[in-house]
């Protein structure tokens, strides 16, 4: 094909509906028993180009919002780096408290919280039974030492299905002291 499909918007097809059309016809009879046992599920051409868009439009908003935070704090880190550098679903944004002050549509679709549910919160109401002691206490470890760091848990949706997260987690700097903490966080299988 000439055309590249990747950025077709819409598909117009049009059948003719005179029966009289003889090449129609001859293919009304092969098209018939080809439907009964494969029929057609969807027209969707673009919805996965169309999804991607969507997908990294929702990213680049997050990112504008988190710089928008760093503008009003003086954030001294580098967060052009810290968002190429990793793959995430999910953003929590939290105080030097390690209370919620921001999450992304991400981390509601994630988790099921909404946002109004988690803010105040700290991260920790995510855990569970499952959730290992040991990476609780590297967390806190990691957290101490005011370095980024990641590390993989278990958490728990809304639901109460447990999910394995990993996390990503950076200590954000103003004038070379820790005030917040941004974790970037993503479902893994």
């Amino acid at each position: 094909m000439k055309q590249n499909l990747n950025k077709i918007m819409c598909l117009d097809l049009y059948l003719s509906g005179n029966e009289n059309n003889t090449e129609l016809s001859n293919k009304n009879s092969v098209l018939d028993n080809q439907l009964k046992t494969l029929p057609l599920i969807s027209w969707d051409v673009f919805s996965e180009r169309y999804f991607i868009q969507l997908n990294k439009a929702k990213r680049a908003m997050d990112i504008r919002k988190i710089k928008a935070y760093a503008k009003r704090h003086d954030w001294e880190n580098n967060l052009n780096s810290i968002f190429k550098s990793n793959d995430f679903e999910a953003i929590v944004l939290t105080d030097k408290s390690q209370n919620i002050i921001w999450v992304n549509e991400g981390f509601t679709t994630m988790t099921g919280y909404s946002k109004k549910e988690t803010l105040g919160q700290s991260p920790r109401f995510l855990q569970g039974k499952r959730t290992f002691k040991k990476a609780i206490s590297e967390i806190a470890r990691n957290l101490k030492k005011g370095e980024p760091f990641r590390s993989n848990l278990v958490n728990y949706r809304k639901n109460k299905t447990a999910y394995n997260c990993e996390i990503s987690i950076y200590p954000l700097y103003s004038n070379k002291e820790t005030t917040h903490y941004i974790a970037l966080e993503k479902e893994v299988i």
